[in-house]
Parts: structure tokens; C-alpha cells; sequence
């Protein structure tokens, strides 16, 4: 039995006579004929009778006619998801994403990748840089994002946005009155951040050697994100990734760190492996993420200057 020949049977049973069948699947009336006579011979047994004038479908053409007619809807609902494929309307993206970035810019390219994409599923893994780095090697994720370049033979690096270590504190805190704040502005408050063996704990600490000052950390962290009900609490100052206060939170601000310790937000792509066709389309929404969340920064930073409160 093939493909062919139960097309015919199951357009005989659907349609009632042989001519109705020949005219929807527009063929000839002796076509359908002969591949039904085909048919019966492979099985060994008749699956329609004349009766009175009448084709009539046996018992045995009853019992294959339920299956036959699921793979059918079934092959049709497999050409109909590959067409939707060849027009880029269904498809599959995987992205690894460090956690401060899935609560911040992230489910804003999210929306409108989705608002073009409607069809195409996402699966979001939110993994330390070192887990997304394995992960792209391997192939299970299509495009990283990571606070910090990703550096590997086969991949290729994008800077998507220049965030910066930033100080995270009650605006109610006198030090919210700074313009900046630097290492001899916090001495003898306690700090929250990452500690000294993660990547910008290294980092902050050379901030404050550079500035005579030795970084005591009272609560170490792993992720920004973790920061933000410590401080709310009154537990102390955050020294974190600007993409923590990414969303503005009542009662919180955020001011800059001064020196400069750099965190930019990467976009990593293995060239090694094959690539999803979203990945095009859903960096641009990513880059657009960024692009007007900075123009939003500016305008807001200059309704501060106008009114002459600080930045936030």
C-alpha cells in the first residue's frame, strides 16, 4: 500500500462514488479505478461492493478507513507547518541570556520580536556567562547576551550597549544628593556586589585600590538582580550592573560610580554552528531595545538638569 493508492481509497469513501473522487483529486475516472483494483490485490480482499447500482464500502474498508483518513490530516498538517517554515512564519529560537538582562531590556525585544513573530517559539535560558559561552559551543543556544564579551574561536561578538557599575541606594540616603559616587564617598557604609573572584568584583576592587581604599563587601551577590530587595531594605549600598534599575522602583535610585568600571551588554553568535533564521530578526529587536531605552536615558537626564534633581 502507498501513499498514492490510500489518497484514492480514502477520497472513494469521503466522496461515495469512483467519478466523485476522480474529480477531486482531478485525475481520471479510470485512473482511480485501476489504483483501487491495485489496492484491493495487495490486500487480498475487496474493500467496496455494487450493490444496486451502488458502491458500498465493506466492512474491512469501515476499519481502515479511520486511520487512513488521521495520517491523511496528519501528512496535511505536516505540509501546511513545512510552507509556514519555507515563509519564515514558524520556526524556533533558543537564547541564553544572564539574568539581569531577562529583567530588564529583554522582555521589552522579546515583545516586539514576538509582535512580528508570532508563531515562532522562544526558549529563554537565563545562565551564568560561563554556561552560556558552553552552551553556544555545544549548539544549544542560537545567541548569547551576557553582561561581558564571550571569547572563543568560532564566535562572533557584538557591543550592544555601554552599561557601567553604578551605586544603587534609598533615595531617601543622603548620598542620593551626589552626582557620583566614588570609593571615598562609601567608606564605613556597607556594601552589596559581587565578590572579589567574579568578573567586575575584580574589577571594583582595583576601583578602590586605585583610590587608596580597600572594598569590604557586607553582602556579596552573584547577580545584580538579587540587590534590589537588599537595598530596599536598608541593608546597604549596591555597587552592581546599571541594568539592575534598568525599571524604575519608588523609594530607589541609582547614581554613577566614578572610576568607571565597564559592563557592556554583549551579543554572541557561534559561527561554528547553524544558525536559526530568527536570529537576524531578533537581534535587531534587541539593538532597537537598547537604542530607545537610551534615548529615554537622555531625555530623562535632561528633564533632571532642567529641574535640578538628581539622576535616576
Amino acid at each position: 500500500m502507498n501513499i498514492r493508492q490510500l489518497e484514492v481509497f480514502r477520497a472513494i469513501m469521503r466522496d461515495g462514488t469512483i467519478t466523485a473522487a476522480a474529480n477531486s483529486l482531478g485525475v481520471s475516472q479510470p485512473a482511480v479505478s485501476k489504483l483501487l483494483a491495485y489496492l484491493e490485490d495487495q490486500l487480498g480482499y475487496p474493500l467496496f461492493e455494487r450493490i444496486a447500482g451502488r458502491l458500498v464500502p465493506t466492512t474491512e474498508a469501515h476499519l481502515l478507513y479511520g486511520d487512513a483518513d488521521r495520517v491523511f490530516r496528519q501528512l496535511e498538517a505536516l505540509s501546511s507547518l513545512a510552507r509556514d517554515i519555507g515563509a519564515s512564519k514558524i520556526g524556533l529560537i533558543r537564547i541564553g541570556a544572564s539574568l539581569p538582562l531577562a529583567y530588564s531590556v529583554l522582555p521589552v525585544a522579546l515583545a516586539a520580536f514576538r509582535k512580528r513573530h508570532p508563531e515562532v517559539k522562544i526558549h529563554l535560558h537565563t545562565l551564568p556567562k560561563r554556561e552560556i559561552a558552553e552552551a553556544l559551543s555545544l549548539g544549544d543556544v542560537d545567541i548569547g547576551i551576557t553582561l561581558s564579551p564571550i571569547l572563543a574561536p568560532t564566535v562572533r561578538v557584538e557591543t550592544l550597549f555601554s552599561a557601567e557599575i553604578v551605586a544603587i541606594l534609598p533615595a531617601s540616603d543622603p548620598l542620593a544628593a551626589e552626582t557620583s559616587l566614588a570609593p571615598s564617598t562609601l567608606v564605613g557604609r556597607p556594601l552589596i556586589s559581587y565578590g572579589s573572584h567574579a568578573e567586575f568584583g575584580a574589577a571594583l576592587d582595583d576601583a578602590f585600590a586605585s583610590a587608596g581604599q580597600a572594598r569590604s563587601v557586607s553582602i556579596q551577590i552573584a547577580s545584580s538582580v538579587g540587590a534590589l530587595p537588599l537595598v530596599r531594605q536598608g541593608l546597604g549600598i549596591a555597587l552592581v550592573d546599571g541594568l539592575a534599575l534598568w525599571n524604575p522602583i519608588e523609594g530607589i535610585v541609582s547614581r554613577p560610580f566614578r572610576p568607571t568600571v565597564p559592563t557592556p551588554v554583549s551579543l554572541t553568535i557561534n559561527e561554528a554552528r547553524p544558525q536559526s533564521r530568527f536570529v537576524a530578526a531578533f537581534s535587531d529587536c534587541l539593538r532597537q531595545a537598547f537604542a530607545d531605552a537610551s534615548q529615554s536615558s537622555d531625555c530623562a537626564t535632561a528633564e533632571d538638569s532642567t529641574v535640578g534633581s538628581p539622576k535616576t
